[in-house]
C-alpha cells in the first residue's frame, strides 16, 4: 500500500483527468519479455494473478531493451515489470516524463547493484578449495591492466577478456565506452555473449574450474545467490559523467527497477492499477526464485507458481480485494 499511496495522485493526473475509466474489452494483457531470467519471472506471476484472479488472458512478446520500450510507450505493449530507468533514462525522460505515454507504477524491487564481477577467490584465495590469491591488488578497474593475463582472451591471447552484456542491451554499450573511459582499450578485449544463459555458463564454469573470470553482471539473479563474487570499485557515480561524452567514466548509479505501464491500456483498464502499483518484492526474494529455477531445472512458469506459494503473505498483500485473492489461491491449490 505504501507504494500505492506515493502513486495515486500522479497517477489520477496523469490518467483518470484524462479519461474516465472503462472495463477492458478484449481482456488481454501483454506483457514485455525481456531476455533476463527476473522480468520473465516478474511477467508469469503478475500474468498469473491478472488471469486468475481478474479475467485477463496474459501475452508474452520477446523484445530487446530499446524496442520493448519503444513498444510500451507505443501501445503495443502494455506492461513492463522491469524498466531498467538509468540505463535508458533518455528513454524514460521522454515517454514518462515529457510525453506521459507511459505511467511509472513504482519499483519492481529495491534499487539494485549492477558492475564489473569477478569471482571473490581471484583475490582472496579460497582455502577449501586449495585455491590461492591470484591478484590480491585488485580493487578497482584501474588495477585491471595490472593482471590482464589472468583473464586471457583465447581468441586474442594478447589480451584480456570481458564478458560484456548482451547485444542489444543498452548497458552494452555503455560498457564499451566505460573500457574506454577507463584506457582498458589496450588491454582488455570486450566479448558479447548471445544471450544471458551464455553469459552465466561462462561464469559458471569458470567459477567452478576455479579460474578467473570479468565480465558484467547485475542483482538479482541467482549467480550473485550462489556464487561468492565481488564487485570492482569504480569512481564513485556522478551525474556529469554519466553520458555518452563522459564515458560513462564512474560506478553505474543504483538502478531503479520499475514497472511501466501504458497509459492508454491503463485508462481502459483501471481494476488492476493496485495490484500491479502495490507489486513490490526484495533482492533476497528474488535472487532465491531465481537460484531455485536453476538448482531445479525449473522453467518460469514453475518459477513463477513457486514464488506466489512460497511468498503467499507478500502478494497477498497487493490485492485489495479479498474475491480476487481467492481466485488466485483456487488456482494455486489445483497445480501439484
Amino acid at each position: 500500500m505504501r507504494k500505492l499511496f506515493a502513486l495515486f495522485c500522479a497517477v489520477l493526473i496523469a490518467v483518470f483527468c484524462i479519461a474516465g475509466s472503462a472495463p477492458a474489452k478484449d481482456k488481454t494483457v501483454t506483457f514485455v519479455d525481456f531476455s533476463w531470467s527476473s522480468v520473465q519471472m516478474h511477467n508469469r506471476i503478475a500474468g498469473f494473478v491478472l488471469e486468475h484472479g481478474y479475467g485477463y488472458k496474459p501475452n508474452y512478446i520477446f523484445a530487446e531493451s530499446v524496442p520493448g520500450l519503444t513498444g510500451l510507450a507505443r501501445g503495443d505493449i502494455d506492461v513492463a515489470m522491469e524498466m531498467w530507468v538509468d540505463n535508458v533514462l533518455d528513454w524514460y525522460n521522454e515517454a514518462v516524463g515529457k510525453d506521459k505515454k507511459v505511467i511509472d507504477l513504482g519499483p519492481t524491487f529495491p534499487d539494485s547493484p549492477q558492475g564489473w564481477y569477478v569471482p571473490t577467490f581471484v583475490i582472496e584465495g579460497d582455502e577449501e578449495r586449495g585455491i590461492e590469491p591470484m591478484a590480491p591488488d585488485l580493487r578497482s578497474v584501474y588495477d585491471l591492466p595490472k593482471y590482464w593475463e589472468l583473464f586471457k582472451d583465447p581468441e586474442k591471447p594478447n589480451k584480456g577478456r570481458f564478458y560484456n552484456a548482451i547485444p542489444g542491451w543498452v548497458v552494452h554499450d555503455i560498457n564499451l565506452k566505460k573500457l574506454e573511459a577507463y584506457g582498458l582499450t589496450e588491454t582488455f578485449e570486450p566479448f558479447g555473449p548471445g544471450s544471458q544463459t551464455s553469459l552465466a555458463t561462462a561464469i559458471v564454469t569458470a567459477y567452478n574450474r576455479g579460474q578467473p573470470v570479468l565480465a558484467y553482471y547485475w542483482e538479482p539473479e541467482w549467480i550473485m545467490g550462489m556464487l561468492n563474487m565481488t564487485r570492482l570499485e569504480e569512481p564513485p557515480y556522478d551525474p556529469k559523467k554519466w553520458n555518452d561524452e563522459a564515458g560513462y567514466a564512474c560506478e553505474f548509479p543504483a538502478a531503479r527497477v520499475h514497472i511501466g505501464i501504458n497509459a492508454d491500456f491503463l485508462k481502459n483498464n483501471t481494476e488492476i492499477l493496485s495490484f500491479l502499483a502495490n507489486y513490490e518484492t526484495t533482492l533476497e526474494q528474488n535472487n532465491a526464485a531465481l537460484a531455485y529455477m536453476q538448482q531445479n531445472n525449473a522453467d518460469i512458469e514453475t518459477t513463477a507458481v513457486w514464488f506466489l506459494k512460497e511468498y503467499k503473505d507478500l502478494w497477498t498483500k497487493w490485492i485489495p480485494d479479498d474475491k480476487v485473492k481467492e481466485k488466485v489461491l483456487k488456482a494455486l491449490k489445483k497445480i501439484k
